[in-house]
């Protein structure tokens, strides 16, 4: 691993200032989207921001009809809340099955976005729930965040400090793990809201989480499984790797969508 210097803003804003007048510095919250990649030494900050401390940071909120958590709130702590479980009981069982236990004490949902991770499982839900990215400037609707893989609409000097979410009607989450680091190799994100349907997939396309509009056109007759019976999506733009061809993790999107609807 590189030499870096290490920061502890007390505030939001001395972190962005931090970020301005540094290029290459990052955010460090849980660490674990950007810890791994310094010790392979596929990135080298000049210094970490460690934005974990910060007061007004985490925690989380039922505002009306929308679910706030706080960007450095971490997995285990969204996966054990009873205001998620009752609010948004998806969200929380998606949370539940990020990695495994010391990767839920310490990853967060600020970071699991910032980074945007082609396998991860946060941003199926965003995208599949409509939710709203808040950062240091400004907020950032999930169709308009998501810019490809680990790639984002965040600028180099701006910070995600919460996650709205909208409470859906019903909504599920169904994934392929990867045995070995339970990363998604496909998982699907499904909601319904009045009249708004989302089906969001995660871990199966090369440019990062998407949605299947195809799919969301044919669950407004109806919201079931046997209304996408039979639909598949192309395997054109689909990840291909030793763990799955562009095939078959076209076949597992259909396949995890109707295990989610069902369970929805």
């Amino acid at each position: 691993m590189y030499e870096f210097k290490y920061q502890r803003p007390n505030t939001v804003r001395q972190a962005v200032n931090a970020l301005a007048k540094d290029p290459e510095a990052k955010i460090l919250a849980g660490g674990h989207s950007l810890l791994p990649v310094m010790k392979l030494r596929l990135a080298r900050p000049s210094q970490l921001l460690d934005i974990a401390r910060i007061e007004g940071l985490s925690g989380i909120e039922l505002k009306g009809r929308s679910l706030v958590i706080g960007a450095t709130t971490r997995h285990v702590e969204v996966a054990n809340s009873d205001v998620v479980k009752e609010a948004l009981p998806a969200l929380a069982a998606l949370a539940a099955g990020i990695g495994d236990p010391h990767v839920r004490h310490r990853g967060t949902i600020g970071g699991s976005l910032a980074n945007n991770d082609p396998n991860a499982d946060y941003p199926a839900a965003v995208l599949g729930l409509g939710a709203t990215v808040i950062t240091s400037k400004r907020r950032i609707a999930a169709d308009d965040y998501f810019k490809g893989m680990f790639d984002t609409a965040l600028e180099p000097d701006e910070i995600i400090t919460k996650v709205s979410f909208p409470l859906a009607k019903k909504a599920a989450y169904q994934k392929f793990r990867h045995p070995a680091s339970g990363f998604a190799l496909v998982g699907v994100f499904v909601s319904k809201r009045g009249s708004e349907i989302r089906v969001a997939v995660t871990g199966a396309g090369a440019n990062g989480v998407f949605r299947v509009t195809a799919f969301e056109e044919a669950l407004k007759k109806r919201f079931s499984p046997k209304s996408i019976e039979g639909m598949t999506i192309p395997a054109e733009g689909m990840n291909s790797d030793i763990h799955g061809s562009a095939e078959y993790r076209a076949h597992l999107v259909a396949v995890m969508a109707r295990r989610a609807l069902a369970e929805a």
